[in-house]
């Protein structure tokens, strides 16, 4: 069972969309929170797999709660769920850290597939944001094309094991397609995060996007 927080400060907002992912298979949603601070003092004593943070929030907000997440539990999935979908915006909060991106103009039903998403390829891009995402990618100021090549050497079997994460197969499915066993296809990812200092997958996804190792066709 995913045990799910939400941080936003509109309540009306969060008790329709705790309702919506309650009645959702194997999720449940155990921690509520209006703010960044108020959700951080309530992990002390609430564990949760995985959280949906709204962006613009009084005290806290979705920036900062990425960033101090990211440092204090590495491990909780973090699927960002905002108004806010500029460029500049998705930007920062996946080079913070964040999990994935959500509109809130998106269909009701294209938020379970995120929240799967998550937990299963370790991201999500919403399809309606393609263009934003791809904008953003190349936004840290429009670098040269010769300055965006690869700063670290990507092997062909780190690239297989990139491609395959990107259509949606699990690490097990990924060892049975290249006829190799799980833990290597583990170390291959945990080498390929660490060789582009990535926090999580998506962090390896953005970096192969950002310098021309993968299309965005084929995320």
């Amino acid at each position: 069972m995913l045990q799910i927080g939400l941080v936003d400060d509109h309540r009306l907002f969060r008790k329709s969309l705790a309702l919506l992912i309650d009645s959702m298979d194997n999720a449940e949603v155990v921690l509520q929170a209006g703010n960044g601070k108020e959700f951080l003092e309530q992990l002390e004593s609430v564990s949760i797999d995985l959280v949906l943070l709204d962006i613009q929030m009084p005290e806290m907000d979705g920036f900062e709660t990425c960033k101090q997440l990211r440092h204090l539990y590495p491990d909780i999935k973090i699927l960002i769920i905002s108004q806010l979908t500029t460029k500049e915006s998705i930007y920062k909060v996946m080079d913070l850290g964040a999990n994935g991106f959500f509109s809130k103009d998106a269909e009701p039903e294209k938020l379970e597939k995120a929240i799967r998403d998550i937990w299963a390829k370790d991201y999500f891009f919403d399809d309606d944001l393609a263009t934003v995402i791809r904008e953003a990618i190349l936004w840290e100021k429009r670098l040269p094309a010769n300055l965006l090549a690869s700063p670290v050497p990507i092997t062909r079997r780190e690239m297989d094991v990139i491609r395959l994460a990107c259509k949606e197969m699990s690490s097990y499915e990924i060892a049975d397609k290249l006829c190799i066993n799980v833990r290597t296809v583990e170390t291959h990812r945990k080498r390929i995060m660490e060789k582009t200092s990535s926090k999580n997958f998506i962090g390896v996804i953005l970096f192969a996007l950002r310098h021309r190792l993968l299309l965005m066709e084929e995320v």
